[in-house]
């Protein structure tokens, strides 16, 4: 295996891992890479876009080249130089890949920011980054307008769409007036390409810096997890925003690396039906569904009496995966889920792959070959098997960030000697599979025991009332901490405290006497972040606020 390519004697897992190789060049640019090697075929399709009023076209990778040629040029001409910071904050069009393209060419760096942020959260990431120039869309036009009054720095707002604001460049008039001739800075590997702040599950937001190796570290999983990407009619969706790693960086980006076609389409609130319409309308085999979305998708009964729906590869991540839902997948979705782990500054590490080796539902799978894991304690020593560690990844390795943006301190506080510590705890089995615990701060410690909300969210997700749980910790003067999990019921259900016993009795039973929840409250949306992961953080402080407010010397007057 040589850049995830399986060669033909592996028939193992490790066979795959003892036979990888990492070759990675000293000169690279993605752009070049994913798009122009690509448009010496005039015919080839790189995207289908779909907007929100249903209105379809198709796009080719020798539209793409000219197309972001263009936008180099006329980034160069607006101040943007070998370095620079540019901002996406559009959703998926095609704009969106000419914007990282073009950007790319120039030797700038990328900062793809989501169109759900509201404008405090865009001027924070802007500022931080040190952008100049953004290109946006009608939808988050306004925000970045009300940014540029905050916000100096911000020089220019380029609008994807048309537009008769003041002091706003149009696209379409930019780009039109230049040359569609345009040569690639010379980028070597290791030059920074693209900056990805974290979600900021855990304290402020960080940029996460990647180098134009990035892509050629995430292909060896994407050929794992995908089984042996791409194959003959291969066609890849995902509902993730391309501003975060898992839209751009387990979709876009390496699927034009193969010369895959993409679909773009994303709407504004996701809507499972159209999902299913989607997939099956654009033909769509390969999908990136992160685990909140499988669950949602779940709610549509015997969706493949509905649509034609032909699935050859799911990956999914952000949560760990329960075997019921792997199992509905199969039956529905005709695909089995590969889940993955990974995050922003080391992207796809860990994952599960059917050609060669067993699922073992609730599991993240093993390394992905090329990728040395190992879970360690707070001395920074292995631990032993079974004993709960956190996932650490040996540097270095291309899939692996450079550092935090102007953040010296943190970046050093990620490693420990040539480890990258995650913050993710787990454990490993005697097969080498690695088993999500939680995040750090997430761990439940309840008497004697330290307990992973993970198992517990999927043991009550199993529960034909559940929609989705968070499980946090919630204080008690006994235990330190009791098990509560906010539970947020499927259509047609009423919480009753019958349905809460039930509930208990559902995790007791399934997991055990000392991880069942002996708290329940019903919510009516469990919090998540703009990728999908359940905030567990907001559900336990205000629990915790709520136990000091009721423990109040005047909480019983």
């Amino acid at each position: 295996m040589v850049n995830g390519k399986v060669l033909p004697d592996e028939k193992s897992y490790e066979a795959l891992c003892a036979k990888f190789k990492w070759s990675i060049p000293a000169q690279f640019n993605i752009a070049v890479d994913i798009c122009d090697r690509h448009a010496g075929d005039l015919a080839r399709i790189a995207m289908i876009y779909e907007d929100e009023a249903g209105k379809v076209s198709e796009h080719t990778f020798a539209e793409f080249r000219d197309r972001s040629n263009q936008l180099a040029h006329a980034l160069r001409r607006l101040g943007v130089t070998r370095g620079d910071r540019v901002g996406i904050v559009m959703s998926q069009r095609p704009e969106t890949g000419v914007a990282h393209l073009g950007i790319y060419k120039l030797g700038a760096i990328a900062v793809p920011l989501a169109t759900l942020f509201g404008p405090d959260a865009v001027e924070y990431r802007l500022r931080s980054a040190g952008v100049q120039v953004v290109i946006t869309d009608a939808t988050s036009l306004d925000r970045l307008r009300e940014v540029k009054q905050k916000y100096p720095g911000l020089t220019h707002i380029i609008s994807a769409d048309p537009t008769n604001a003041p002091h706003v460049l149009d696209y379409s008039t930019l780009l039109d007036s230049e040359s569609v001739d345009f040569d690639p800075v010379a980028t070597a590997a290791e030059d920074p390409a693209l900056l990805i702040f974290t979600s900021g599950t855990t304290g402020s937001p960080k940029g996460a810096l990647h180098a134009h190796r990035i892509l050629l570290g995430r292909l060896p999983s994407m050929e794992f997890v995908h089984q042996a990407f791409p194959q003959p009619g291969d066609r890849f969706w995902t509902p993730a925003d391309w501003a975060w790693a898992g839209g751009l960086l387990d979709m876009l980006l390496p699927s034009w690396h193969y010369g895959v076609t993409v679909v773009a389409h994303r709407s504004r609130k996701f809507d499972a039906a159209r999902a299913f319409e989607l997939i099956a309308r654009h033909k769509i085999r390969n999908v990136f569904l992160p685990a909140t979305v499988l669950k949602m998708m779940r709610l549509i009964e015997d969706p493949r009496k509905q649509w034609d729906v032909q699935l050859r590869t799911i990956h999914t991540g952000g949560e760990a995966v329960s075997e019921d839902l792997i199992l509905w997948a199969k039956d529905a979705l005709g695909a089995t889920p590969h889940d993955a782990f990974g995050q922003t500054e080391a992207v796809m590490i860990i994952g599960n792959c059917t050609d060669f080796m067993p699922i073992k539902p609730g599991s993240l799978g093993r390394p992905i070959p090329g990728h040395e894991i190992a879970l360690l304690n707070t001395q920074g020593q292995p631990v032993p098997d079974g004993e709960i560690g956190e996932i650490a990844l040996k540097r270095p390795v291309p899939a692996m960030f450079l550092r935090y943006w102007n953040d010296e301190v943190a970046t050093l506080e990620k490693f420990s000697g040539d480890w990258l510590l995650t913050a993710d705890l787990a454990t490993k089995d005697q097969d080498g599979y690695i088993w999500y615990v939680g995040r750090k701060d997430d761990v439940i410690s309840s008497g004697a025991y330290r307990i992973g909300p993970g198992e517990i969210e999927n043991c009550l997700a199993g529960h034909p009332a559940v929609a989705m749980a968070a499980a946090v910790g919630s204080p008690d003067p006994i235990r330190g901490e009791v098990v509560k999990a906010f539970v947020q019921l499927r259509e047609g259900f009423v919480p009753t405290p019958e349905l809460a016993q039930a509930l208990q009795m559902h995790v007791r039973t399934r997991l055990s006497a000392h991880e069942y929840p002996r708290e329940i409250e019903f919510y009516d949306c469990i919090p998540t972040t703009t990728t999908g992961k359940v905030i567990r953080k907001g559900l336990r402080e205000l629990e915790h606020a709520r136990k000091q407010q009721n423990a109040a010397p005047n909480a019983t007057n």
